[in-house]
């Protein structure tokens, strides 16, 4: 199975974009960040013409998050456990089916839209944490479960200085400050695995670039979109890439698709 995750920085702005993707990339699953509108307004039938069943939680105009399969999905959660009071559209969790035959008969997937987190001296900062908190709570409820999981999503996590393309600058950066990777690394030190750096430790290989200062044109990105795999998924792993092609395109996300492939 091909697992891809994709901040796609208001869909249907870009709906032309994330549909000629679909078609080249044929994910079996894609899991959508900022997608920046309501459930009503999600461009359902293009998507589903293309052979996808479509889960989605939205907010308008920002935020909000999606999943598609190619096979059935069973929605689990459709906001992070641990905070009645938050409203913001940043995660969805689903168990997809697994076509027959395969060792596993489900894999359980999150599309996760992580806070930013700046500025740092506002509560933005606080919440971004007490988000990424709540998170490591839930993700080591899910390890007990003992199933193929991929947590994936747009993390606003710089987790290392080799995935910054200038560390200095962005030190004091809420994507990059010792509290946030402290958080993302204690995901790893549960169990999870980061399969991008996994696969690729040599570094500098980004996933997102500023639209500002010809950041794409001199690859100054930062790579801050993750899929993290429980031991049961990372024992299938056989592949991860960035696709920076759609990044290429003319009015792109200033994301760009990650994608990993798991022999089930």
């Amino acid at each position: 199975m091909k697992i891809a995750t994709f901040n796609v920085n208001s869909l249907r702005a870009r709906i032309g974009n994330v549909l000629d993707w679909l078609k080249q990339a044929q994910p079996d699953v894609a899991l959508f960040q900022e997608i920046k509108c309501t459930e009503a307004e999600f461009p359902r039938l293009e998507i589903e013409s293309l052979g996808y069943n479509v889960n989605c939680i939205g907010q308008k105009s920002y935020n909000g998050v999606a999943i598609l399969s190619r096979t059935p999905m069973t929605i689990e959660q459709s906001s992070l456990p641990g905070d009645h009071g938050d409203e913001q559209a940043r995660y969805l969790e689903a168990i997809i089916d697994v076509p027959e035959g395969e060792k596993w008969k489900a894999l359980r997937v999150a599309t996760i839209y992580l806070p930013n987190g700046n500025p740092v001296e506002s509560e933005k900062f606080p919440y971004k944490l007490a988000w990424m908190k709540r998170l490591k709570a839930h993700a080591a409820e899910l390890l007990k479960l003992e199933e193929p999981t991929i947590l994936g999503g747009d993390y606003n996590v710089i987790p290392t200085d080799n995935d910054v393309y200038d560390p200095v600058a962005w030190a004091d950066d809420a994507l990059a400050r010792p509290e946030t990777r402290a958080h993302f690394r204690a995901l790893a030190w549960l169990g999870y695995t980061d399969a991008f750096q996994h696969l690729h430790p040599e570094g500098h290989r980004y996933t997102f670039w500023d639209y500002q200062a010809g950041r794409w044109q001199r690859d100054e990105g930062l790579r801050i979109d993750h899929l993290m795999l429980s031991p049961q998924a990372a024992d299938c792993l056989e592949a991860c890439e960035i696709d920076r092609d759609p990044r290429k395109k003319e009015k792109p996300s200033d994301h760009t698709p990650v994608w990993c492939e798991l022999r089930l």
